[in-house]
């Protein structure tokens, strides 16, 4: 039973930091655009000052079907 009385004021300390950052995350702007980062990966632009990105091309087989 002591055993609760320690573990109890440890449990309620841990569930109030996470909903003091959940707090600090919803009024910092966290969660204001939940559709846009996902997508955003998959149409990044090229940086304009790198030249792109080209896959190498393949081998041919050598002749003789090596």
């Amino acid at each position: 039973m002591t055993l609760v009385y320690l573990i109890l004021p440890i449990t309620f300390l841990i569930a109030g930091g996470f909903i003091a950052a959940f707090v600090w995350a919803a009024r910092s702007g966290q969660f204001d655009d939940l559709a846009t980062p996902p997508v955003r990966a998959s149409f990044r632009e090229a940086d304009p000052g790198k030249p792109p990105v080209r896959p190498a091309p393949a081998e041919s087989p050598p002749p003789g079907g090596r």
